[in-house]
């Protein structure tokens, strides 16, 4: 079949469904964000790509840290709340319970299975964005999300995010293990 153009605006399917907190006029707030990957091996790296108009941003700015937390899909309707919501006109703070690692300013959600305490190397401003790298300083989770010390993401269970359909998804099943299961794969 041939291949046919739908768009210019192209976006990666799915992605993970995460909630970004940072210390904004000293309280914790959070925004849900799906826009976030890996972006170096060592040191451990993430970057958050964020509309220059949010208010998390300025707080990521003044302190030079952020959080990202991995959900459950326990939490996804406070997730969308504080992606629907701006902390300039409503406080976040009590949407979660918050906690802190080594970074003051990089408030982490308590109930998330799986959160991130980052310091800032590198802003990268784009023409509508800000892409804040950072580097990981503190991964936390708990016990029962562990299957032999590491996280279980049948445990945890993350949702991910489609656009432009803005859907919610849960994860599915295991399909083979990375960097092996192609050993057998005859071009």
């Amino acid at each position: 079949m041939d291949k046919i153009k739908i768009d210019d605006n192209g976006r990666l399917y799915p992605m993970p469904m995460t909630v970004v907190g940072a210390t904004v006029k000293g309280q914790p707030n959070y925004l849900a964000v799906a826009w976030v990957c890996r972006v170096n091996a060592t040191p451990p790296m993430l970057g958050v790509a964020l509309g220059k108009g949010h208010h998390t941003n300025k707080g990521i700015r003044e302190h030079k840290e952020f959080s990202v937390n991995v959900p459950g899909t326990d939490l996804i309707k406070a997730v969308d709340y504080v992606g629907l919501v701006s902390g300039e006109k409503v406080d976040k703070s009590k949407v979660f319970e918050s906690f802190y690692g080594q970074l003051k300013h990089a408030p982490m959600i308590r109930r998330c299975p799986l959160t991130m305490e980052c310091k800032v190397i590198n802003t990268v401003d784009l023409p509508a964005d800000e892409f804040f790298i950072g580097e990981i300083v503190g991964v936390y989770t708990e016990e029962r999300y562990l299957t032999d010390g590491k996280p279980d993401i049948r445990k945890m269970k993350p949702f991910t995010l489609t656009m432009p359909d803005n859907g919610y998804w849960g994860m599915g099943e295991l399909l083979g293990t990375a960097w092996a299961i192609g050993k057998d794969f005859k071009p």
